[in-house]
């Protein structure tokens, strides 16, 4: 990585190295791109063994993936990854039930629990090994300039940096998506989500647990050590008292809303709450810029695919900005960039519109809803195919995948992910 003082001129500008941030400036430095990273805080790099980050994941098998090809994952095992190899989901308001098992597909498992500083740091180690990357740390953004040759950026600290393309990377308030003029639709849920980590009497079974009820769903997904993440989405004033709860309190709370499905609560950590929103980018590009991630969409997390749908957006730019590059197209086009945007607008937006569903469908005591979605559950788990195949959708599998989503046969560990001869799904 050069210093400061020796900038590069980079030809993609990337605004936030989180996961998704992070993940395409390894893909993008990978293949040869000079990139430059502009990043408000350095990720954390060390923590007391015992300690589990309130902010957790649920990769799926393409997260998995691209994460092996781009060289992190054996690294993200060292610092701790939890496996979950299955899971089962009740309604609390009748019998309605479904089963999922990693041994119906023959896989290993059907997805990891990690938290979110692992893979942020992972990335980061990667990002700084690479020559051609150039980490602008601390900084922010003040200013962006498009309708030039190439969009410029003017950071707080009184630099200016142009590149061929700008990634807005950095999360649901992007400085990048409000400083381009690009608008939103959505709208705030009824619902807070509370975070901890709580170790219950039984073994979880390496199951993600989820049951849902009329303010919302509780996921209790499980760690390597024995405890659980948890994740109660429920609506906000509730959420305030069960973070006002004392420990003793709050996990009798818990037992209950889990109907003792490990026994009793024995302990738990601190506990937070975030509010639940949905919202989606009206356009994803602009001449000279893209966004990806939460700069793009947010979902409701309860399904746990907002950090999946975010890998595949970086590594399906990724693929773009290949096939432009192997046609000497310029990397900022608007035609080049629409290719990134509708391969991606239309599954994030479905699966917006999915979880959507779920959450209204399954937040509602209608009797007919109740009668229904119980009806759905049974149904579904009874029908091998049909569940097989959710898993297989659930867990990245199936549909047209980026290269970097494939298996590792793409990637040559002498000299970096093979670059594709074809741009996967992207176009």
């Amino acid at each position: 990585m050069p210093d400061a003082a020796d900038a590069l001129d980079p030809q993609v500008a990337i605004v936030g190295s989180g996961m998704v941030g992070g993940a395409l400036a390894c893909a993008l430095a990978l293949q040869g791109f000079r990139v430059t990273v502009i990043e408000a805080q350095a990720p954390q790099s060390q923590w007391p063994a015992a300690e589990v980050d309130l902010r957790v994941s649920a990769l799926s098998r393409a997260s998995q993936r691209i994460l092996e090809n781009l060289g992190v994952w054996s690294r993200m095992e060292e610092l701790r990854v939890s496996a979950y190899r299955e899971m089962h989901v009740w309604d609390a308001q009748g019998s309605g039930s479904i089963h999922f098992s990693a041994a119906d597909l023959g896989e290993p498992d059907l997805g990891h629990i990690v938290e979110n500083r692992v893979t942020q740091l992972a990335l980061w180690e990667r990002l700084r090994g690479l020559e051609n990357v150039e980490i602008i740390c601390p900084e922010t953004l003040q200013g962006l300039e498009l309708g030039r040759a190439h969009p410029v950026l003017s950071l707080r600290g009184g630099r200016r940096v142009e590149a061929e393309l700008v990634v807005g990377a950095d999360g649901g308030r992007s400085a990048v998506r409000a400083l381009a003029g690009i608008q939103t639709r959505g709208w705030l849920y009824d619902q807070h989500a509370l975070v901890a980590n709580v170790r219950p009497a039984r073994s979880h079974g390496e199951t993600a647990w989820q049951r849902f009820m009329h303010r919302g769903p509780l996921a209790m997904l499980p760690l390597n050590d024995g405890r659980c993440s948890i994740v109660w989405s429920t609506s906000p004033q509730h959420a305030q008292e069960l973070l006002a709860l004392d420990d003793e309190r709050f996990c009798r709370a818990l037992r209950e809303a889990s109907e003792g499905i490990l026994g009793e609560i024995e302990g738990t950590g601190p506990r937070a709450t975030f509010p639940l929103a949905l919202r989606h980018a009206e356009s994803y590009v602009r001449s000279g810029l893209a966004l990806v991630g939460d700069a793009a969409h947010s979902v409701h997390p309860l399904a746990g695919q907002g950090v999946n749908l975010g890998f595949l957006d970086a590594a399906t730019l990724a693929d773009t900005l290949l096939a432009a590059r192997a046609a000497r197209r310029k990397l900022g086009a608007v035609a080049t960039l629409r290719r990134y945007e509708r391969s991606r607008k239309g599954d994030n937006l479905a699966m917006l519109a999915l979880m959507d569903g779920f959450k209204r469908l399954f937040s509602n005591d209608l009797l007919g809803l109740r009668l229904l979605r119980n009806l759905g559950l049974n149904l579904a788990d009874a029908s091998g195919p049909v569940k097989r195949e959710l898993m297989r959708r659930a867990m990245g599998c199936a549909g047209e995948l980026p290269s970097l989503a494939t298996p590792t046969a793409a990637w040559d560990s002498a000299d970096g992910w093979a670059e594709p001869s074809a741009p996967g799904g992207a176009i």
